[in-house]
């Protein structure tokens, strides 16, 4: 099963990957990788292991928590569609996901 990423999670990486260089540029690029690390080692094999998104109710729109941040995606025939990621203090807005 093929990962494929929105243009709105690749911004939100890049959000993320920001704001934490602003204290350690070397362990920003290096968390990130660790979130696309998560998804890429773990979807493939097992698209449906995280749990349904609370705020969604939709079986194939799921999220695995990585530390603090939720990466929010949808399961497809072929492949899993990272959707967006954010960090869990906040509830997901519907528009991030384009739903």
């Amino acid at each position: 099963m093929k990962i494929i990423g929105t243009q709105e999670a690749l911004e939100h990486l890049m959000e993320i990957e920001d704001y934490i260089a602003k204290d350690n540029p070397e362990r920003a690029a290096k968390f990130v990788d660790e979130i696309i690390e998560r998804a890429e080692s773990t979807l493939p094999d097992s698209p449906r292991i995280g749990r349904t998104v609370p705020e969604i109710s939709n079986p194939e729109i799921r999220e695995l928590i990585f530390k603090k941040y939720h990466l929010v995606y949808r399961v497809h025939e072929n492949n899993s569609e990272i959707l967006t990621v954010f960090e869990g203090y906040r509830l997901l807005r519907i528009e991030e996901i384009g739903l």
